[in-house]
């Protein structure tokens, strides 16, 4: 059974680019190849197209690089 999640609390590519202080979207997908702890998307369709984060796992991820 898949967990239940808060569609609040998900967020797209332009609100992680947001919340990380990026000026494009687009700079999430560099952000997922070039760190290897940067949270995964929890969906993914569209070959990649729509991606969908847990505002949360991102916003721990960033105030961790912060510290």
């Amino acid at each position: 059974m898949a967990p239940l999640v808060d569609t609040e609390d998900l967020v797209d590519s332009q609100e992680v680019a947001d919340i990380l202080g990026l000026s494009h979207r687009n700079s999430v997908s560099t952000y997922l190849h070039r760190y290897d702890d940067f949270p995964q998307p929890v969906v993914e369709r569209g070959g990649g197209r729509t991606r969908l984060w847990m505002r949360g796992d991102v916003v721990r991820w960033a105030s961790a690089r912060r510290d």
